[in-house]
């Protein structure tokens, strides 16, 4: 059970007594501190959870001394002490950081309040922390992403943008490139990197708990909401990095609040009157083209350059196929010592096997098959027979074996063979370019370019 220490610092002695007496009834452990001077050589020897905070003393002035504690205690909740007529100053206090301030005389019912709100902020921030540390143990390298030059040039992109502490990153790339990986690596090697990393999956939030989720809600703020207040992944968040996994798929009028958040970094919970602020450095990953959301009026338009401060775009794993068998083996070290196995290799013709495969799932799709390889595995080599679970394979080289072009005496202009093979291709996906795109194994930037070039008619014309 987490021990609730509290330091009192005030110079009336009577106020210090009383708080002190009425504190211990309930539990807490009580220092005080009545020179203002020696404030912190208390909080270094007590390491205080929180503090009680006179704003008027005898030889400081309490806002000045929060002020202080602001900079050297970060995450050291204050709570301000005051009368009636200095209520002004108390919410200057909040807007300098302050937890909270109470008015004298205080009230016992609202003090306990108060105290049982911040130390339930504090459990589930301790929580996060430990969360935090477990992730931290795992320190990606380079070598994770894999050793590919396609790779590496990214990955040296991505350093340069790490060292920033506050710059807003847009990792696009199909699912399973490895999004959440980079976003973490940008985390891990930023000036960030001792406070939380905090995901949240918009695709998975139902729309009408999405906000609590993001900004959290206070007791009572709706049906659901009776038990406790809760805070949300920003707040938790802060100090930290939080990435915004699948932001495409957010809702319009999230996306308003998100903007204004990423503007004044302030936000109020669901059913809260206090105006919270946080320090947190966005990245936001998506697997859509958030123009072409734009376009059919999906995405926001200002959030979107927000966002798109700098940008990293990962690519599919069949396009830096020089990376799979390095990754396989990656995989395979892992789950050797997940799955207590002891597999010593990938044999070439199985690692062909993998080379040669279409990947639509990208890195994950490849890390599940070696995971399940290794769970089957009987041997201590996986070969072709290992990976016979992919029944898309045999269906790929099939497809490849029914091509055939035809070339006529005379020959034909390269331009007329790809005019016309993008347009068969529309046909067959309806039109639907970024569809056509994968099934050229081209990015859809470079189909529309073609489709330039070449002439080709909109979309709707061919279908």
């Amino acid at each position: 059970m987490m021990t609730k220490r509290i330091l009192i610092i005030d110079d009336d002695n009577l106020v210090c007594l009383s708080l002190k007496r009425v504190l211990s009834k309930l539990g807490f452990d009580i220092e005080v501190c009545m020179q203002a001077g020696e404030a912190d050589e208390y909080i270094k020897n007590f390491e205080p959870q929180v503090v009680l905070l006179d704003i008027y003393l005898t030889t400081h002035n309490g806002m000045d001394l929060l002020k202080g504690f602001r900079k050297r205690y970060t995450d050291l909740p204050v709570i301000m002490i005051t009368g009636y007529s200095d209520v002004k100053n108390a919410v200057s206090a909040l807007k300098m950081g302050a937890y909270d301030f109470l008015l004298k005389p205080i009230d016992l019912e609202q003090l306990k309040s108060v105290l049982n709100k911040v130390f339930e902020n504090l459990t589930l921030r301790n929580e996060v922390n430990k969360l935090n540390t477990l992730f931290q143990s795992d320190i990606l390298t380079d070598e994770y992403f894999g050793r590919s030059n396609k790779i590496q040039k990214i990955l040296n992109t991505v350093k340069k943008l790490a060292l920033s502490a506050d710059t807003t990153v847009l990792i696009e790339g199909e699912s399973g490139t490895g999004k959440e990986g980079i976003a973490k690596f940008i985390h891990q090697n930023s000036p960030r990197s001792s406070s939380p990393f905090i995901q949240i999956n918009c695709s998975a939030i139902p729309k009408e708990l999405a906000e609590s989720e993001f900004f959290g809600h206070e007791k009572g703020a709706f049906t659901g909401a009776a038990l406790k207040t809760k805070m949300g992944k920003f707040e938790l968040a802060n100090g930290g990095t939080i990435l915004l996994d699948e932001i495409g798929d957010l809702s319009l009028d999230l996306q308003a609040k998100l903007l204004r958040v990423l503007q004044e970094k302030k936000f109020f919970r669901v059913g809260g009157e206090k105006e919270i602020t946080v320090d947190v450095r966005v990245l936001a990953a998506t697997n859509k083209n958030l123009e072409d959301e734009i376009t059919k009026g999906n995405f926001r338009e200002d959030l979107f350059y927000r966002l798109n401060v700098a940008k990293i775009n990962l690519p599919q794993l069949k396009d830096r196929r020089d990376d799979i068998p390095y990754l396989a083996h990656m995989f395979l070290k892992e789950f050797n010592q997940r799955l207590s196995k002891n597999i010593r290799e990938i044999s070439s013709e199985a690692l062909n096997l993998l080379n040669s495969y279409t990947w639509k799932g990208n890195i994950r799709e490849l890390r599940n098959t070696i995971e399940r390889a290794v769970l089957l595995a009987d041997s201590e080599v996986l070969t072709e027979n290992s990976f016979s679970f992919l029944p898309k394979m045999a269906e790929g080289k099939e497809a490849e074996s029914q091509f055939s072009l035809e070339i006529p005496p005379k020959g034909v202009k390269m331009e007329y063979v790809i005019k016309e093979l993008i347009q068969k291709t529309l046909i067959i996906t309806k039109g639907n370019q970024l569809k056509a795109a994968k099934v050229l194994g081209i990015s859809r930037a470079k189909l529309r370019y073609r489709m330039e070039q070449l002439g080709i008619e909109v979309i709707k014309q061919i279908q």
